[in-house]
Parts: structure tokens; sequence; C-alpha cells
């Protein structure tokens, strides 16, 4: 069987789209892809219809490009064979299809590219008692639908630009290749030794002298110096995490800067009632002994 059908987008871009198998079985009408289906071998379910009866196959879809050789930088004239293969989903019957695809530039019925198709079926089963006109009318139509469905996707899918797909990812760009200068690693290895106790002390004596010492912030040291300079909240805190575990500082209360502020008390309810209980008791003193004596006096 041989058709041709007609597609409005350039060759190269019509080419690239039939080299991915997974969009080709997209645009076959009938067909219904399989999720967990590889990308380069999509399968799936394909319902048919010849003449009266709808025939449902399950089988997958290989596409193999032109090769290296092919003529035209654009794509023009070259092929593209399709295979697809598949049992009938109830019965015994089984279909192999050939499919070859050539791609040429063409201006009518407008700007785009004409595929010339020609290809051969074997089957069995139900498709064999078909007759020879009901199966071919049924391939021109699937093409032409196929062509159909096509252009939409290309519409809504287009291939990516040949510079888009020529520029490298993050994944694809190439490490530089270290320095082959010998001393290059010798330095990183001075760099990366640690500086020995005489180091350090010729640092802090540099430090010194030219007045860069840095001030230590008080929340950040240590010890009765530290806690007599920094806030109360935050020596508390710290007198209280020191020595505690993990877990307890994590279930531990908020504290310092972080704990809820009290009530200010006022400091002159607090002073009376100081004085006031003593004077109380010494006046309850006094009057019981002024009693006794006025007692012994009658």
């Amino acid at each position: 069987m041989e058709h041709e059908v007609y597609v409005p987008f350039p060759v190269g871009t019509v080419r690239q789209a039939l080299t991915e198998p997974e969009r080709v079985a997209r645009c076959v009408p009938g067909v219904q892809l399989d999720a967990e289906a590889a990308p380069h071998r999509p399968e799936g379910r394909l319902r048919l219809r010849i003449g009266s009866s709808t025939i449902t196959y399950r089988g997958s879809l290989t596409v193999s490009g032109p090769g290296d050789g092919a003529p035209g930088d654009d794509g023009a004239d070259a092929a593209v064979t399709v295979e697809a293969k598949g049992t009938e989903a109830r019965g015994d019957g089984a279909v192999a299809l050939t499919l070859t695809v050539r791609l040429a530039p063409t201006t009518e019925p407008g700007p785009g590219t004409t595929l010339s198709c020609a290809g051969t079926v074997h089957g069995d089963g139900r498709l064999a008692e078909a007759t020879d006109r009901s199966a071919e009318s049924a391939g021109r139509r699937l093409l032409d639908r196929f062509a159909e469905n096509l252009t939409e996707d290309l519409r809504q899918r287009p291939v990516p630009d040949a510079g888009e797909a020529a520029r490298p990812g993050v994944f694809d760009t190439e490490v530089p290749p270290p320095s082959l200068d010998p001393r290059s690693g010798e330095d990183a290895v001075e760099a990366a030794e640690p500086a020995g106790p005489d180091d350090t002390g010729d640092a802090l004596d540099d430090l010194v002298a030219e007045d860069r010492v840095p001030e230590l912030r008080a929340e950040h040291a240590y010890g009765p110096e530290a806690d007599a300079a920094a806030p109360a909240e935050a020596a508390h805190a710290r007198r209280t995490m020191i020595g505690r575990s993990a877990e307890e500082v994590d279930h531990a209360p908020p504290r310092g800067r972080y704990a809820p502020v009290p009530a200010p008390e006022t400091g002159g309810t607090s002073a009376t009632l100081r004085w006031a209980a003593p004077a109380a008791a010494v006046v309850l003193a006094s009057a019981v002994v002024v009693g006794r004596v006025l007692r012994r006096r009658r």
C-alpha cells in the first residue's frame, strides 16, 4: 500500500518529530499507551476499525531514523522506518506492520512537507478475514488522521531547536583539568597543613602588636567575669544550660531573652509587710505584759 499525506511544517521539524517513538505512537488514532512503557519503545492498545468490525490489538512500536549518509541537510528525501507488532486482545490473531516514510518539501497546498508512505502488513485472525479493499481503505484513513494528529501535536508540543538540543546542560559541562604546574600541588599541600603552636603564637603576637585583637562578646564567653559582664538573663541561662543533656535543654522552658517577662512587683508593699509583722508582735507582747502587771496590783 502506498499513500501520501501533508503536514504544514518544515521537513527538518517533521523529520525530528518522526524520530520520537512516543510522539509517533501518540499520534496514531485509536491508540492508548501504557504509562509504564519505555519512551523509546511505547506499548499499548490500538482499536482498529475495518469495514463494519473493530479489532483491538495490544503491541509495541519502534522507529528507526535514516543513517548518517541521508541526503539533504534538512532531512529531505530521508526515510524513516516504523515497525509495529501486536496480537489481538480477544483472539489468537497477530499482525506485523513495516512502514517506510519519505519526506519531501512541498508548496501545495502550502509550505510544508509531504510524507510518502509505503508499507506492508502481515496478519492473521480477524484481519485476514477482511477484504483487501476494506484493509486498504482502513490504512489510508489511518494515515490521514495520523497526519492531522501530528500537525496538532507539533503545534502544542514543538520540537526543540537545533541550538537548544546542542546546548550543553549543567551535567554536560566539562570540568577543567588540574594544573600541570608541579608547584601548584606543593602550594596546596602547604596551605592545607595545620598551623603549629609556634605559628599560632606568632600570629597572636602580631595581632596584639597591631591592636587588632577581636573583642569577645559577653554572651560567647564563660567564667565569673563573663557572667558579670553579660546581662543577668544571659548569665542565668548559661549557668542553667551548662552540664545539661541535649534532651533536657530541648524540653526545658524558655530562658534568657526568650523567657516570659514576669509582672513587676511593687517595692513599697513588700517592705511594709516585712516590717509590719515584727511591730505587731512587739505590740502584742507589750499588751500582755501590761495586763499582767495591772492584775498583780489589784
